[in-house]
């Protein structure tokens, strides 16, 4: 951590906690900071203290800002706060871990077309969003243009590059940013979307050919190269490079307005038809037919030259001052002795050459004799059945072959590694390995399969075997009619056009919607409301009745669902209904009354009977009846 810079530590608003420099630019250094009142990282771009002190400045800071803090786009960093901290103008943004497209380029050199492909199509979709809000970049620039870690593009610095055209003129400050500009900008003419869509046309050719369309030792001499001079094609860079992205790169790179890209939107509809089908080739007026006419570059506008000289820094001149004749003769002397010393190391650095020369081409081999070298032929355009059955390649080298979709007709070499013109020596095995790609000839049309009504799992397999490396997007519905987990819908249809590395979007059934309810308490209610009650609540029931002595019959005596419980629509209730208390059950008339039996008693002789006095009975005592 730098704890000379003293920001580091600082809490601005008492709330963004500044944590490390991550960057500096012209107009702001930016640094990581914590949000501590959304728990989160974000990266502060705190102005600096030159530019703070300039209100009208800061005014401008703050409009551009907040216009920009509007854009809501996956391809552009957000900006979440403007704001000021006592002296401190500061801008609170989204931390983008990754790094710069620059420095991948810096570390790839030259992208493949696919990835070139894939990152110029996300930066016109962020230039089409800033666009129709009225938003121009003015520094699309590789250093602007962040990779995430999952591959997205996202864009930086929107509208701050309005500010900082005040403060910059083309001295060797703004060299970084020059290459990429436009040729209406270095004028110092009007600025559209267009001036954007030229910059990524410099971007697209940097990432396709390893090399800017335009260098120069001064920030003026690459301006006037933007302004008159016509770049090489970058195909004569790189001739790997599909001739559709070439037109789309140069066509966006046009010098006049009128014939370059009018809009984003249109610019990103020619990489989208690109996407889709790679062979196609576009006929755009313009530069693309400079290379044939009898002018070979355009005329240079002398007052456009003339305004950028006039931003150069003027040199500082000191008046000469008149030596005296001791002064005169010591600066004699001075200048004799360096002419010596400058002759006699001529004389050297030339014998040092004559020395190298020899050594490398006749001394060197003379006394370490070196081994055999060959030349690569060039084996593009060749049949690999002819290079297999060539004997005077089989002397010396191997080759392995791997197979690709081309316009070239199929068993015809398309590229070779290493290339053709290089020399190599032969190894001690005495075969240099080749690398052969051959064409399979030219790709045939897919189609999209009908995945409706199968699950969206087993169509995610079927696609993926198709090998097209294709982006699949999933989106649930709920649907009643089709079985979930199971493909509603496709884009693109069933036997529409599947191009490789396409986007496929797979619609599939969540099932019936789930509703819920609450259950209303029906204890006491007459059956015929309760049911009623219930079926406004859109739920089911169940009734199952029983006697009770305390409560009247078709009245609910409970339910089983506590009230006020959320369940699912159409849940059964189960109602339990009083039918009243149990009726006695009385003999009819006709009926004999019902007399238990008694014990059997045996039939013995009766005794004779005899008199025995009547019990005594208390007064009021009632006997049995059939005691009586």
């Amino acid at each position: 951590m730098d704890m000379t810079d003293k920001y580091i530590g600082r809490m601005l608003d008492n709330r963004y906690e500044i944590l490390e420099k991550i960057g500096s630019g012209g107009m702001a250094v930016v640094y990581k900071a914590r949000c501590h009142r959304l728990n989160r990282l974000v990266a502060i771009k705190i102005l600096k203290d030159e530019l703070a002190g300039d209100a009208e400045f800061r005014r401008r800071f703050h409009s551009e800002s907040q216009a920009v803090a509007m854009l809501s786009h996956p391809n552009i960093v957000a900006v979440y706060d403007v704001a000021r901290s006592g002296d401190v103008e500061y801008i609170v943004m989204e931390l983008i871990e990754g790094i710069t497209l620059k420095q991948y380029i810096n570390r790839k050199g030259v992208l493949n077309w696919k990835e070139a492909l894939h990152f110029s199509t996300q930066v016109c979709k962020a230039l089409s969003h800033a666009h129709s809000r009225g938003i121009i970049h003015r520094d699309i620039k590789p250093h602007n243009i962040m990779i995430c870690k999952d591959g997205s593009v996202k864009v930086a610095d929107f509208g701050i590059a309005r500010l900082q055209s005040t403060q910059n003129t083309l001295t060797q400050e703004a060299l970084g940013s020059v290459h990429y500009i436009s040729p209406e900008q270095a004028k110092g003419g009007q600025v559209d979307a267009r001036s954007d869509l030229y910059s990524l046309g410099v971007v697209m050719y940097e990432m396709l050919t390893g090399h800017l369309p335009f260098e120069g030792d001064s920030a003026v001499s690459v301006a006037i190269q933007h302004i008159s001079a016509i770049p090489l094609m970058p195909r004569d860079i790189n001739p790997d490079i599909p001739r559709g992205l070439e037109a789309i790169t140069m066509r966006a790179m046009e010098p006049d307005l009128n014939l370059r890209y009018a809009s984003a939107d249109e610019m990103l509809h020619d990489l989208e038809e690109f996407r889709k089908n790679p062979a196609i080739e576009f006929n755009y007026p313009g530069v693309l037919n400079a290379r044939g006419g009898a002018e070979p570059t355009r005329a240079v506008p002398t007052s456009a030259i003339a305004r950028a000289e006039h931003n150069l820094p003027k040199p500082v001149r000191t008046p000469r001052r008149e030596l005296s004749k001791e002064e005169y003769v010591k600066s004699n002397r001075r200048a004799s002795r360096t002419a010596g010393l400058i002759g006699i190391f001529a004389i050297i650095v030339f014998l040092i050459f004559i020395f190298v020369f020899m050594w490398n081409y006749y001394l060197k081999d003379m006394i370490f004799p070196q081994e055999e070298t060959v030349t690569i032929p060039r084996f593009i355009g060749q049949t690999y059945d002819s290079i297999s059955k060539n004997p005077d390649y089989a002397k010396y080298y191997t080759f392995s072959v791997t197979e690709e979709f081309d316009e070239a007709e199929p068993g015809t070499v398309i590229a070779q590694s290493p290339q053709p013109d290089r020399t190599r020596v032969v190894p001690a095995t005495g075969l240099i390995e080749i690398e052969l790609t051959v064409s399979k000839g030219a790709e045939p049309n897919i189609t999209m399969p009908n995945l409706i009504n199968i699950d969206y799992r087993e169509a995610q397999v079927q696609l993926a075997n198709m090998n097209l490396n294709l982006d699949i997007k999933l989106e649930g519905k709920y649907n009643k009619d089709v079985t979930k987990d199971f493909v509603i819908a496709t884009i693109p249809g069933p036997g529409e056009p599947l191009g490789k590395g396409g986007i496929v979007y797979i619609t599939y059934s969540l099932g019936p919607e789930i509703k819920m309810t609450e259950v209303p308490d029906c204890t006491g209610e007459i059956l015929t409301a309760a049911i009623i009650r219930l079926e406004g609540y859109k739920l089911g029931y169940e009734i199952v009745r029983e006697h009770s002595p305390n409560v009247a019959k078709d009245v609910v005596i409970s339910q089983d669902l506590v009230p006020g419980t959320k369940v699912e629509e159409g849940t059964v209730v189960v109602l339990i209904v009083s039918d009243g208390p149990v009726e006695p059950v009385t003999p009819t008339p006709d009926e004999e009354p019902y007399i238990p039996a008694g014990p059997t008693i045996p039939e013995t002789a009766s005794p004779e009977p005899t008199e025995t006095p009547e019990p005594s009975l208390p007064f009021g005592a009632v006997l049995p009846q059939y005691a009586r």
